[in-house]
């Protein structure tokens, strides 16, 4: 009975009335000696007055346990302040309770495009990828040509999320990570350029922060490309810690457009800035200051630039701009917009990210005056930057690297399937051997979980949410699922991926891997300190009450905050084990047979996560922050079960059809392997090993039960690659897809398809073959007079028959270069094309 009431949760006030009528009973039935029963009544007793009466069990017992949190709290900055506060809770809320609603996610509308959003992704977007050659951007120009530049702009691919009363498109979150995926599919280089203006840049920025002035002026001239914009955060000693950066500004008196106006003089230096070397405006944060508060209207010097260096500063240290201003007037974090062609602005050339063509460079201001009309969101948002970055990374991590790395599996998986059908070994499509099968199965199945995770987060966004720890799930979890998937890609096409050319297809998006795993925050960092770090404090349902109350002072607040958690902590040990001695058969499921046991799966390990959280909270307070071994795994625990989630959700949003079903199951294999392997990980290095084990054997009392995918799913996945299907359709969804022989993608897929239409003249041929009715060690036309003189094939299926070998050979040749075509980036021209096919292998 005990057990059961603590499954459930009842209150306080419920146990201490409960052990009053177990108490009542044992006295009225005379079963204990009288002086046993006094000595139990006595904490009875107690427990009613601290349940029943609040006043004394404040006076008593809340008031001592606040003053003690409130001395070992951490210390939390301002930047550390804004960071959690930053971005609203949806589904890890949910999560970090130990017992999800369903419903809450369930009942959500699944995402879909408007049709104005459809008819751009079939129109401008499929034109836009059928001007792309990345061979030609990467290799040869070294960026877009200034058809694909113009183009681009002509369409307002950078005016996306710009509403259309400012003359942008206006388009759905969904919409936006549709359009990245898709341009991605065909060029990393063009699927940046597009991504960036729309994901942490200047326009979002002044569509929630802005004054009218400055949205009226900017936003219509980014929607059409007129200005082209970037945003300058990452500096040479500010990367990961965005919030370290040591550029300043001053607050001061200065000249603009012939008038003395405040404003800032500021010096700065940054780098890995996307689109500087071509952008006309630039979006700015830096540390402001004003050391003589000399934003009060009553007082008014001027500042010159050598009063931004601090009296007494060796040149060294006034030469690295480092803290080149006394803390004196910290404003805080303040994000400009400052006109490239102002005064003191530097844009250095470009950098070269590895295998992609992408705008990028480094740029400066050394004594560079703005007016304080430069400030996004002017006066009043000064020294609130970093609040205003954090919730637009919190959109923006939402969509641009996740679709990007998506479209990077539903590439793989889609070419892969294709050139494992026609590539033969020993007469076979390699395909069909295990070896290549267990390193195919990862790739469709990474793909459908990256694609699940993006749809519903990006769904969330629609829904007007700002998912912080979310997008720190997807960007990191999805950028290192697409590494995952390219290498196994590039392990299956094996030589026909390593030689460069233009019709490679694989080797510029795996090359590109890297920026991915380090933009937007280092994958390292945000595993390590930020999903789990954020999500710990923002997602629980009484950490942060309790800081803020204990912090204040505020009694009531924190009584009924700490209590209810003390109480929450008592369910989730009893649901842990519950659930782990029934495999969570007790639990919420939806009633779809297929798929019960995937929520009951979550709902257990949930409930072990919120403990084992709870516990590592108890235990090690601010610690945890510096134990990033730790705080990495909880973060893993609690991406698991996003991603697991995520698969219920886009399954039943699909209308759970029966042959997705072995994908459904792989992805949530996967999870819940990486889930136990995870949780194993942290109560075995837990500061306390005792409360470790105990928590591991409440979760996992039989050991680990979960397993990874097994060969039969592994076969059903790969199986559903090997052959047109709508569950294929719908795997590769989103990708930029043609037939073309002469197309990079294309061919392989013609080659495909070629190669299905004739599969049964090929089993005659190899009949035939093993009969010895004919010679195979001859040329394909030989092959063909010999079949049509022995009757193998009629002349129509030996057409066929021809036709499907020729495409085969052709979508396996790579190309090779002549001494004169390379040039020091790689190569100039290449030797590929039917006039030149004596250049193919």
């Amino acid at each position: 009975m005990t057990l059961i009431l603590a499954y459930y949760g009842i209150s306080g006030k419920g146990w201490a009335l409960f052990l009053t009528a177990i108490m009542l009973g044992l006295t009225v039935s005379s079963a204990l000696h009288p002086v046993l029963l006094i000595l139990m009544w006595i904490p009875v007793i107690a427990l009613d007055m601290l349940a029943l009466v609040p006043p004394l069990r404040k006076k008593l017992l809340t008031t001592p346990i606040m003053h003690a949190v409130k001395r070992v709290l951490p210390p939390l900055s301002q930047t550390e302040r804004e960071a959690l506060e930053a971005g609203t809770v949806c589904w890890d809320g949910e999560l970090f309770s130990g017992v999800p609603q369903w419903k809450r996610l369930m009942d959500l509308p699944a995402p879909k495009l408007t049709p104005e959003e459809q008819a751009f992704l079939d129109g401008p977007v499929e034109q836009l990828c059928e001007m792309l050659d990345d061979w030609e951007i990467t290799q040869n120009l070294h960026d877009l040509t200034p058809e694909t530049w113009a183009f681009i702009k002509k369409n307002k691919f950078f005016g996306m999320i710009i509403p259309k009363r400012y003359g942008g498109l206006g388009f759905s979150a969904f919409a936006h990570s549709q359009v990245v995926m898709k341009i991605a599919t065909r060029s990393v280089t063009a699927g940046v350029t597009v991504m960036v203006p729309n994901s942490l840049g200047p326009a979002e920025l002044l569509m929630h922060y802005g004054t009218k002035e400055q949205q009226d002026h900017y936003l219509p001239r980014l929607a059409t490309g007129e200005e082209v914009p970037c945003f300058a955060l990452t500096g040479p000693k500010a990367g990961s810690d965005a919030g370290a950066i040591p550029d300043k500004g001053v607050v001061c008196m200065g000249m603009h457009n012939g008038e003395e106006v405040l404003g800032f003089r500021l010096r700065w230096t940054k780098r890995y800035i996307t689109l500087s070397p071509v952008a006309t405006v630039i979006g700015l944060a830096f540390k402001a200051y004003d050391p003589d508060n000399l934003l009060d209207p009553e007082t008014r010097r001027h500042c010159h630039a050598d009063e931004v260096v601090p009296p007494g500063a060796d040149d060294d240290y006034a030469a690295s701009g480092t803290d080149y201003v006394s803390t004196e007037g910290a404003l805080g974090v303040t994000c400009a917009l400052i006109p490239r062609d102002t005064a003191g602005v530097q844009v250095g050339a470009r950098h070269m990210p590895i295998g992609a063509a992408f705008m990028n460079g480094p740029l400066w201001g050394e004594d560079v005056f703005i007016p304080l009309s430069y400030v996004i969101g002017g006066k009043d948002f000064i020294g609130k930057g970093w609040m205003m970055l954090m919730n637009a990374l919190s959109v923006g991590r939402s969509i641009s690297l996740p679709s990007l790395a998506t479209g990077a599996g539903k590439l793989a998986s889609l070419t892969t399937g294709a050139y494992a059908r026609v590539r033969e070994q020993f007469g076979v499509p390699i395909g069909y051997f295990e070896g290549v099968e267990e390193a195919m199965a990862p790739i469709a199945g990474l793909t459908y979980l990256m694609d699940s995770a993006r749809k519903t987060t990006s769904n969330y966004v629609d829904l007007g949410e700002k998912p912080a720890v979310l997008s720190a799930i997807l960007k990191y979890h999805n950028t290192e699922m697409m590494r995952s998937v390219m290498g196994h890609t590039m392990d299956v096409h094996a030589g026909r991926a390593v030689i460069k050319g233009p019709r490679n297809y694989i080797a510029s998006v795996y090359k590109t891997i890297p920026i991915s795993i380090t933009v937007e925050g280092a994958n390292i960092l945000t595993r390590s300190l930020m999903i789990f770090g954020q999500g710990a404090i923002r997602c629980h349902p009484y950490l942060f009450e309790e800081m803020e109350t204990a912090t204040a002072g505020n009694v009531d607040g924190f009584d009924e905050a700490f209590f209810a958690h003390m109480n929450r902590n008592v369910q989730l040990v009893a649901r842990a084990l519950v659930h782990g001695l029934t495999g969570g058969a007790l639990s919420e499921t939806r009633n779809y047979e297929a798929t019960d046991r995937f929520y009951r799966d979550i709902n257990r390990f949930a409930a072990g996560f919120a403990l084992i959280a709870d516990f590592s909270l108890l235990l090690l307070g601010g610690e945890l922050k510096r134990k990033e071994k730790l705080s990495a795994r909880l973060g893993d625990c609690l991406s698991y079960l996003y991603l697991a989630s995520t698969l219920l959700k886009r399954y039943q949003d699909d209308g759970r059809p029966v042959d997705d079903l072995p994908l459904v199951e792989w992805g949530m294999a996967h999870c819940m392997f990486n889930f136990q392997t995870a949780f194993y990980a942290i109560t075995g290095n837990f500061p306390s090993r005792v409360l470790g084990w105990t928590v591991r054997k409440m979760v996992f009392p039989f050991g680990r039960t979960q397993k990874r995918p097994n060969d039969a799913l592994e076969h059903r996945v790969v199986a559903l690659m090997l052959e047109p299907s709508a569950t294929r359709n719908r795997l590769v969804d989103g990708v930029y897809r043609n037939e073309r022989p002469d197309d990079p993608t294309g061919r392989v897929e013609h080659a495909f398809l070629l190669k299905l239409k004739s599969k049964d003249e090929e089993k005659k041929v190899r009949s035939a073959i093993k009969a010895g009715e004919i010679n195979a060690e001859v040329s394909l036309d030989e092959l063909i007079q010999q079949v049509l003189e022995k009757d193998v094939l009629t002349p129509e299926e030996a057409q066929r028959y021809r036709e499907a070998q020729m495409a085969a050979d052709d979508a396996i040749k790579v190309d090779h270069f002549w001494p004169e075509e390379v040039d020091e980036f790689g190569t100039s021209e290449a030797a590929s094309g039917t006039e030149r096919d004596h250049a193919l292998v």
